[in-house]
């Protein structure tokens, strides 16, 4: 009776940590759908330039605007981390076969408690899936940007950005993107200037700041 009252408690174990697993991948299942209809009923097409991430990504909304002579298309999804970004990665990114995917993740998940050597798992089967469908799609990883709510985690942050930079280094049609030195004043925190209220969101300074960092990588 013992044993089979061990058996009946591994597997309710099993099911329980299945069914959390399948609620984290499916959290965002009701924004994706609402952002993927949106580009559907505006129109896209092959070969535009994707960027897709956290909030700093969803909140650019004159991302567009900024690089007038290139097709964007914005999938980006507020409060996602890199694992959210992997269980949704072909509605966001795979089905939309762009030329080039900028991707803004990990800083959620730092804030959350992950590792960065977690996170560059993650990151890394994210880049594998793409360059296995996509081979000819450039990657580019953006580093974590450092703001005056999380500068505690600076530390973990930073070590996340050189893994990122070591990576990028590392494997072919892959780009780190540093958009953590521009957003520091010349004591070495964060410009006070280029958030709004929360100093975890940018402003339409802060995003003029990433719009010189990006262009390098837009105009190749």
């Amino acid at each position: 009776m013992k044993k089979k009252f061990g058996l009946i408690g591994v597997l309710f174990s099993l099911i329980i940590t299945a069914s959390t697993v399948l609620a984290q991948e499916n959290r965002f299942d009701d924004e994706v759908a609402t952002i993927s209809h949106k580009i559907d009923s505006i129109g896209w097409s092959k070969g535009s330039v994707v960027f897709t991430g956290s909030s700093s990504v969803r909140m650019w909304k004159n991302l567009q605007n900024q690089f007038p002579d290139i097709p964007i298309i914005n999938t980006g999804f507020g409060g996602s981390t890199a694992k959210d970004l992997s269980a949704q990665l072909f509605p966001l990114v795979l089905r939309l076969e762009p030329s080039t995917v900028f991707i803004y993740e990990g800083d959620n998940d730092v804030n959350g408690g992950e590792t960065a050597a977690e996170i560059m798992t993650t990151l890394d089967e994210i880049v594998s899936r793409i360059q296995k469908q996509l081979p000819n799609t450039t990657v580019n990883l953006i580093a974590a940007k450092p703001s005056p709510s999380r500068w505690e985690l600076k530390t973990s942050y930073l070590v996340l950005n050189d893994l990122m930079r070591q990576y990028c280094t590392a494997n072919e049609n892959v780009n780190f993107v540093n958009v953590w030195d521009i957003m520091l004043d010349k004591t070495g925190v964060p410009r006070s200037d280029i958030f709004i209220e929360d100093n975890l969101h940018m402003n339409e300074k802060g995003y003029a700041l990433w719009k010189e960092v990006f262009t390098p990588f837009l105009e190749k």
